[in-house]
């Protein structure tokens, strides 16, 4: 019998073009799905592959692990997009596991991200605990509502929006043709957001079908008076009637986008009016959407889910600091932990609406703190003084985590309406 090799004796690389099929295969058993795949997914796939951003391990020719990055553009607070590495398709096979081959994969990703000069590194995590070790955290949540449509109280008789807008539905051909621009407009002013590339716009209008579950959502669109387009959504409803031919059935809102609060308003009171829908899933929002505020009810709308959403890590901590803008002033020296030798070091942040400074020093540090800490601050979600109550961070003199709220903190949280 063959004896399992060292860590250090399976090989990790870049994949070829002929291993993709062999790489997503792995990818499926990692994420303990069918590992078949039809030429059609294959082929639709392999239009993102970019050489040497697709990592696997290989043992004896068989591929059992896997990493996926590419470059993507991330919202800071204020409106600057940043280029970030982000990385999915992270999947270690049952078989190979605590061998350190995920380390060693987001090393050589995460030296290759700070080479090309990415200043963040982004994730979803599908398991908590792993991401942190790495210096990521978690920058922004998300929440999912259920609405109790006949308890929400919204006027039966709806039957369009009362500021002069309209809400039209549309085919797929006009959300490719309409989206990429609403979609511009709204992450340009929504911390956490990315941006979506014309795979994204054909794979959820169907153009492309990796899915074999794959159904043909309703597209809404909402515009102003003025006639411009301000809000857009996806939705299907299901086909569930109860006794007495009581209609008992469910919409479930895929995205819904909206740069002005009127759009956001006005989507949700006509999904929430279509005739037989009873149940409204919200599908991810922000933590703090709007949405359970639109209806005379708020608690019709319940929560039904509420967890940790984008991770960031990031690689470059004078840049994170100065792209971003402050709404009040200060100074605040940080002593800053790095995870990898190259990220930490002591930095003083000198911010005011005007603009940010973050240079090293050799000050005495005012908040210490880990790379992950830093990191799930700096979009604002986070609190200074919450994680320094769970001995997360460190105040080197009295007060600094207050101070670092003032500074850093938001007044909207952000949001990344994206799964990659």
């Amino acid at each position: 019998m063959t004896p399992m090799p060292r860590a250090d004796d399976i090989d990790i690389r870049p994949i070829t073009d002929g291993e993709f099929a062999d790489w997503l295969r792995a990818v499926n058993t990692g994420f303990l799905r069918a590992a078949a795949l039809s030429g059609e997914e294959v082929e639709g796939r392999r239009g993102r592959f970019v050489e040497g951003r697709y990592l696997g391990a290989f043992d004896q020719g068989r591929c059992v692990a896997t990493f996926r990055s590419f470059g993507q553009e991330l919202t800071a607070v204020g409106g600057a997009l940043l280029p970030a590495d982000a990385i999915s398709g992270v999947t270690v096979t049952a078989t190979h596991r605590r061998r350190g081959l995920l380390s060693r994969m987001m090393a050589k990703d995460l030296a290759a991200a700070r080479d090309r000069g990415d200043v963040v590194a982004t994730l979803i995590a599908a398991e908590y605990p792993i991401y942190g070790r790495y210096g990521f955290g978690p920058a922004t949540w998300m929440a999912e509502w259920t609405v109790d449509v006949p308890r929400a109280g919204l006027d039966a008789r709806w039957a369009g929006p009362a500021d002069g807008g309209r809400i039209d539905l549309v085919e797929g051909e006009d959300v490719r043709k309409l989206g990429p621009e609403l979609h511009e407009r709204l992450r340009r002013g929504l911390p956490g957001a990315i941006d979506r590339d014309e795979t994204w716009w054909k794979v959820n209008t169907g153009v492309l079908r990796w899915d074999p579950s794959w159904k043909q959502p309703f597209y809404a669109v909402y515009r102003s008076a003025s006639g411009e387009v301000e809000g857009m959504a996806a939705y299907e409803v299901d086909d569930n009637w109860g006794d007495a031919k009581q209609p008992l059935n469910t919409a479930t809102v895929r995205w819904l986008i909206g740069t002005t609060p009127a759009a956001e308003r006005a989507l949700w009171e006509y999904v929430c009016s279509v005739d037989w829908v009873v149940t409204v899933k919200s599908g991810r929002r922000a933590p703090d959407d709007l949405l359970p505020h639109f209806l005379p009810d708020p608690r019709a709308a319940r929560i039904t889910s509420l967890a940790d959403w984008l991770w960031v890590r990031i690689l470059d901590v004078q840049r994170a600091l100065e792209a971003r803008t402050y709404e009040g002033q200060g100074d605040l020296v940080l002593e800053v932990a790095g995870v990898d030798g190259l990220t930490g070091g002591r930095y003083r942040l000198q911010a005011s609406p005007e603009g940010a400074s973050c240079t090293p020093t050799t000050e005495s540090a005012e908040l210490e703190l880990g790379l992950g800490e830093l990191s799930a601050l700096w979009l604002g979600d986070e609190s200074a003084v919450r994680l320094a109550a769970l001995g997360r961070v460190h105040e080197g003199r009295v007060g600094a985590a207050r101070k670092a709220d003032a500074l850093l903190r938001t007044s909207r949280r952000p949001w990344c309406p994206d799964m990659f």
